[in-house]
């Protein structure tokens, strides 16, 4: 393998044969609400995602980025590319870099489920969260912009950009947790002890802080697009989950994802931030003098995590996955949840 097929996660493969579209369909469809379309389109599907499937569109000269719902039965609140459509658009005009986008279809007759339609934005999508390919000191650089763009979202005014009905403020934990709970009995497919302790415990223990902004729900280095040639960040991506939420659940998860593994912290490169630095740069950045119930906010993000690729592995089993490897998630739930529960058994 080159160090790009290691690194990089910009490959477009022919379109899966459970997510062909009618690609003369689309181009009339387009040419009627978009500039620029031409005579011709050219259609190939991103070869990873797990959850809505995307695919790089060519027309009139230029590429696009078409997100759509996947085919199938879905799950209550899953899949609200309307939503990410909303968020990405919103924050056009803020400090928090984003994808120009321009049309959103929510009529099902033409392609299927809803979509929308963006600019492919040049760069590079990691496929490790440790930059392997990276210099420690633009390892530690991206790193550093990466909570620098996360500090921007958390600092938006969700009122003024027009997102104060996105979500209620306040009660985001006992939210998530009775959302992610549903999700999960929804898609479960084996008894996990964990995963019924930690639906116990959480709702006990969540901390006294109703501090509400802008929560992107997914942000991890590999849900962004890195400058081509720079380590710092040109786009963030698949805002689907994104809502008015509580900062520290994006914080937590964040570090979770990306330096966590199944749930016990990886050893890190050269470059990488521990995880008392990782926290101090972020409340350097938001002003904070620190983090009570950081503990909290990890185990909820583990929950979260394992409900999530539980339905992303449920999926794979009833062959309407976005990826071919979501078959292959058979245990990770239960290794996520194993782990968030010794950290409060602990």
């Amino acid at each position: 393998m080159t160090e790009n097929q290691l690194e990089y996660q910009n490959e477009t493969i022919p379109v899966r044969e459970a997510h062909l579209l009618d690609g003369e369909k689309l181009r009339r469809y387009l040419a009627d609400h978009m500039d620029g379309i031409g005579d011709d389109i050219t259609l190939q599907q991103f070869a990873v995602g797990q959850s809505n499937p995307t695919y790089m569109v060519a027309t009139g000269g230029h590429e696009y980025v078409l997100r759509k719902k996947p085919p199938g039965t879905l799950l209550p609140s899953a899949h609200a590319v309307d939503r990410e459509y909303r968020v990405i658009t919103a924050l056009a005009d803020t400090d928090v870099p984003v994808p120009k986008t321009y049309h959103l279809c929510e009529d099902p007759d033409v392609l299927g489920t809803a979509f929308y339609v963006m600019d492919k934005v040049e760069g590079r999508v990691l496929d490790d969260q440790f930059a392997p390919a990276f210099s420690p000191e633009d390892r530690s650089a991206v790193y550093d912009h990466l909570l620098e763009v996360l500090a921007a979202l958390h600092a938006v005014d969700y009122e003024a950009v027009g997102l104060g009905d996105f979500g209620r403020p306040g009660n985001y934990y006992t939210r998530q947790i009775g959302r992610w709970t549903k999700q999960y009995v929804a898609s479960q497919t084996d008894e996990i002890p964990a995963m019924d302790h930690l639906m116990q415990w959480l709702p006990d223990n969540i901390p006294d802080d109703e501090t509400t902004t802008i929560a992107h729900g997914d942000y991890r280095l590999g849900n962004t697009i890195v400058h081509p040639t720079q380590p710092r960040i040109s786009a963030v991506l698949d805002w689907e989950l994104c809502t008015l939420g509580h900062p520290l659940a994006d914080l937590a998860y964040t570090y979770v994802s990306c330096f966590m593994g199944a749930g016990e912290p990886l050893e890190l490169l050269p470059g990488l931030p521990t995880e008392d630095e990782f926290v101090q740069k972020y409340c350097s950045m938001t002003n904070r003098d620190g983090i009570p119930d950081w503990t909290f906010y990890k185990v909820f993000q583990l929950f979260r995590l394992a409900a999530i690729v539980q339905g992303v592995y449920k999926r794979g089993l009833d062959g309407i996955s976005s990826s071919a490897k979501a078959i292959t998630y058979g245990e990770v739930c239960r290794n996520r949840a194993t782990a968030a529960w010794a950290m409060v058994d602990g």
